[in-house]
């Protein structure tokens, strides 16, 4: 039985008309250096003076260790000009379905501007030419750093939550099953937005957005064979890759997932919220009627998306006790 994609809010319909190829459904191998041309142009004008907001934030890179035997990692650093030391930590895995951007992409500075936050965004190595676990490595040693440095860059060590958005919300969701497995940081939540958690990419929202929205499942393809080339949708994939292949989600820290219910992700993301309940855990699970995949930044004036982020931050003040 063929089923019928849930329509788009109104306001997000409109919208995707108007940005057209901007704003595009799917992505291709052969697409990817485009991409990262188109993507990285835009990042360039976020200059170290532009994310300083006036002055609010202190802006600086760091080049830090990274996974043994690997090229260091560079950490971009966002601190509160006018808060005081020892604030809570937002380690953040920037979007791009594990194909493009890098640490200045999508930084959640709104954030950390109402709560008084720092926040540290990692530059992980992207696929093709790295494929897992480069990724997810070079963001474990990002988050070693952070948390044994933390009081040097005005942080909080024993407040730290991960954050990321699509890809990064899945490498987010990893770092959790990480830090848990191997023993180290103790982090105090994690903020998934749209997160990209299953390679098997065979869900039915997954069908259902077929060729629709932004990031369909053609796309989806795209990424995950990137990460996990020949690999993507047998067995043998690593739960720090796909965290949805994770056999125990019980222990992790408390989970704030959202996603749009005409999305790609929307099952996978769901499910992930089921099986963290299912084992006893804590998460937080909104599917905003009507989002398409990374609405709430494409069309940030749109009521849904406005709510979003108001939720978001409801919930880190709700996690952090301010």
């Amino acid at each position: 039985m063929t089923m019928p994609p849930p329509p788009f809010a109104p306001e997000l319909a409109a919208a995707l008309v108007e940005l057209g190829d901007q704003a595009p459904t799917t992505a291709t191998p052969e697409g990817i250096p485009a991409a990262r041309e188109r993507i990285n142009g835009l990042l360039a004008l976020m200059t170290d003076d532009e994310l300083s907001r006036g002055g609010r934030f202190e802006v600086q890179e760091r080049s830090v260790p990274g996974p043994p035997g690997a090229p260091d990692v560079s950490l971009l650093i966002c601190r509160p000009t006018d808060a005081p030391d020892q604030r809570p930590v937002v380690y953040f895995t920037h979007p791009g379905g594990m194909v493009v951007g890098t640490n200045r992409l999508g930084l959640p500075l709104d954030w950390a501007e109402q709560l008084g936050l720092v926040v540290v965004s990692v530059e992980y190595r992207l696929a093709p030419e790295h494929p897992h676990p480069a990724p997810v490595e070079d963001c474990y040693a990002g988050l070693l750093w952070t948390a044994e440095h933390a009081k040097e860059i005005g942080g909080d060590p024993d407040r730290i939550i991960l954050a990321g958005g699509s890809a990064g919300g899945g490498l987010t969701a990893a770092l959790a099953l990480l830090a848990r497995d191997r023993g180290g940081p103790r982090v105090v939540g994690q903020l998934l937005m749209c997160p990209m958690l299953d390679d098997r990419n065979d869900t039915a929202s997954a069908h259902q957005m077929a060729g629709l929205g932004v990031w369909d499942r053609t796309a989806n393809e795209t990424g995950w064979s990137a990460l996990l080339g020949e690999a993507r949708g047998t067995d043998d994939v690593s739960p720090y890759a796909a965290p949805a292949r994770a056999d125990d989600l019980s222990g992790l820290p408390p989970a704030f997932i959202d996603v749009g219910s005409a999305e790609t992700f929307r099952d996978e993301d769901i499910t992930y919220a089921s099986r963290i309940w299912q084992a006893g855990g804590i998460a937080e699970l909104h599917v905003w009627p009507g989002g398409c995949h990374g609405f709430d930044g494409l069309v940030p004036q749109a009521a849904l998306s406005v709510d979003a982020r108001a939720a978001r931050i409801r919930w880190l003040r709700r996690l952090l006790g301010e």
